[in-house]
């Protein structure tokens, strides 16, 4: 008996230092991603990367300073069309090739920048892993290796590399739920200094698209409802409107858990509606159904499965008037 209990005391013993080790990895991997978090909103930095898919690479100059409790940044794309998008503040402008310049209201760009730059790292540890992959070069720095896998198996994950200095992203590679990758962001070159702060601040002075005032949106009541969620990912709009090309009236409603978004559309099925179709093209994802005489369709960034299971949960709300006007039973 006593040799029994030795060996016991000895294989606990030898157990607690791994889940220590494991404990501590966890830990100092959020730590870096809050210090990454913290250095991509404060710091004054240009970043030059590509961000390859699987048909195409786009060379991308990123600029960013903080200041006085205000972002200023700048985004160019350098190669194809002059296109820009600039952010002053609360209000954010695109230049974009066939279209008059606009403002809207945001304090956020919508562009090809790695979406951890912008999320909550609190929120996402909720549903994501933290794991610390060890230290490797990239764009010509030591970097720390990170993955942000997600708890539950039905969303996509992240391997970053963090720069040990500056805690900037050097790299984001989004990976499938079989580790391949879908797209890459990898800096080639970059800059930390208040120079770049001092290039910025010309934006207070430059004058930018008038702000578009949209009227306000009331929150459509929909005739239906998703009964199955990856967990965290909540709903942040929804909408009525028509296609443009058909005028085919469509109920739609977006959720996002701070990393990953997608919208459901549902709408009165026609006689070119299929069955059934799934496509994925790099991080997209579009899965559509025939249920009863409406069409269901989920298009994000979640894999396919997962679109799949979102869009079988959808099911009619039992009195509530839909987008073509009429009353479910």
């Amino acid at each position: 008996m006593r040799k029994i209990l030795v060996g016991v005391v000895t294989l606990v013993s030898l157990m607690m230092p791994l889940q220590a080790s494991a404990e501590d990895s966890v830990s100092s991997a959020e730590a870096l991603l809050h210090q990454m978090d913290e250095a991509s909103r404060e710091l004054s930095y240009e970043l030059s990367y590509i961000l390859i898919k699987k048909n195409s690479i786009e060379p991308i100059r990123y600029r960013h300073t903080f200041e006085d409790g205000e972002t200023y940044a700048h985004l160019v794309y350098l190669s194809g069309p002059p296109r820009e998008v600039i952010q002053r503040g609360s209000e954010v402008s695109y230049f974009e090739p066939g279209l008059d310049p606009f403002t809207i209201k945001s304090n956020k760009m919508v562009a090809p920048l790695p979406p951890i730059m912008k999320s909550d790292i609190n929120e996402l540890a909720q549903f994501y892993d933290f794991i610390s992959m060890g230290r490797a070069r990239e764009a010509g720095v030591a970097c720390d290796v990170i993955r942000i896998a997600p708890k539950d198996g039905a969303r996509y994950s992240y391997l970053l590399w963090v720069d040990t200095r500056s805690k900037l992203v050097m790299r984001a590679d989004l990976l499938d739920r079989d580790g391949e990758p879908l797209e890459q962001y990898r800096a080639v070159s970059y800059v930390v200094n208040p120079k770049v702060g001092d290039v910025l601040r010309s934006l207070k002075t430059v004058e930018l698209p008038a702000v578009v005032k949209l009227p306000p949106q009331p929150q459509a009541e929909l005739s239906w409802q998703a009964n199955w969620l990856p967990q965290g990912f909540e709903s942040v709009s929804r909408n009525r409107h028509r296609l443009m090309m058909t005028e085919r009236p469509v109920e739609s409603k977006m959720y996002s858990d701070g990393l990953f978004s997608f919208s459901i559309y549902v709408s009165a099925a026609d006689n070119f509606t299929v069955r059934e179709q799934l496509v994925r093209q790099g991080r997209r994802t579009l899965h559509s159904y025939l249920l009863n005489d409406k069409e269901v369709t989920v298009v994000g960034d979640i894999p396919p499965a997962t679109a799949r299971r979102v869009a079988e949960s959808v099911a009619f709300v039992a009195g509530k008037v839909s987008a073509s006007g009429e009353t479910t039973p």
